[in-house]
This record gives structure tokens, sequence and C-alpha cells, in this order.
């Protein structure tokens, strides 16, 4: 009996454990994201191996997806920009239809040309984007956190001024004329 309530008090004792957080350090300053590793395991390995290997320090925000009705809503994009010398390889798709995640304002989720194609760039939600959400046959994009300190670099970054006509199919107009630095990624506790 004593022993049992000694593991009692043990597990109550210890607290539980946190969930990752990434410090995303820019030139503009720094967006804090805690992942959610629990509803996308998968997702949430894959960010951590870049931060963990270094492979977002010294790249950047590249896209800033204004909605066209309202300028203040929409994404922004950053990572390796396909750039397969960073890379590594790409992961299962995890939708939101399974992980139970939406796309929230503030919502961290992984860039993606197909299902299974994710590997090292992804957005952060401004406002709400339900349009990105798995429903139906439709895919959707894998979310796995949420900004927890830094929406304001994160709506700095959606207002920086972008090329116009420059880019092409959904990042026609969307590119960055002078890219945020992301000086450096790093878990912190």
């Amino acid at each position: 009996m004593l022993r049992l309530l000694t593991l009692i008090v043990a597990l109550v004792a210890t607290p539980a454990l946190a969930a990752p957080r990434v410090a995303i350090k820019t030139t503009l300053g720094t967006i804090v994201v805690e992942l959610a590793e629990k509803q996308a395991p998968i997702t949430t390995k894959n960010f951590l191996h870049y931060v963990e290997a270094g492979k977002f320090d010294g790249t950047d925000f590249y896209r800033a997806a204004r909605s066209p009705s309202a300028p203040q809503f929409g994404l922004i994009q950053g990572g390796i920009d396909h750039n397969m010398r960073r890379a590594f390889f790409s992961i299962d798709h995890e939708p939101t239809s399974k992980t139970g995640l939406k796309h929230l304002d503030g919502t961290i989720s992984m860039a993606r040309n197909a299902p299974g194609t994710a590997m090292g760039d992804f957005f952060i939600c401004v406002g709400a984007q339900p349009s990105l959400d798995a429903r139906g046959q439709y895919p959707g994009y894998a979310a796995f956190g949420h900004v927890v300190s830094g929406m304001g670099v994160v709506k700095k970054i959606l207002a920086a001024p972008t090329w116009i006509g420059r880019g092409r199919g959904a990042m026609k107009n969307q590119v960055i004329k002078q890219r945020i630095p992301i000086i450096s990624a790093k878990r912190i506790q």
C-alpha cells in the first residue's frame, strides 16, 4: 500500500511534458511557436528536425499572401524555399481532418505542392483560414502548432511590399521584395 501511495504521489508531482516551443528570430523581431506534438507528431518531428539541424538559420520569409478583400489577413511563408541542399526527405501528410487542428489566427502549417511533399517550408496564418483545412476530398494543409508570441512581427512581414506581376501560380504577386531574414530558429523550454 505504501508503495502504491508513493507511486501516486510521484505521478502527481511530475509535471506534464510541455509542448515544444521554437523561437524564430528574424530581423523584425522574434516569433515563438508552440508545436502540437500530440496531434501532429509527424509534422512536428519534421519541423524540429530542421530546427535542430540549423536548416532554417540564414533562410527567410519570402511570401506575403494578403487577402484581396482584407489585406490585413492572409499568410506569410518562409523556410528553405525549395533549396534541396537544405532539404530532408518529404513527409507523410497529416490533414487537419486527422489531427483536429484548424487554420486559425496564428496557426503554423507546412507548405507543400501536393500531399506527401512537405519538407522545409512553412507558413503562419493571420486571421482564420478555413479554406486550408481538409474537407471531403480536399486534403488541406498540415497545421502543427500556433504562435504564442510575436504576432506583431508576423503582421509586419505580411505587410511587406511584394513584387506585382512576379511569382507563378499561387505565389503570383506574393513574393516579398526585400525578403525578411530568419537569423535563427531554436528550440526553447
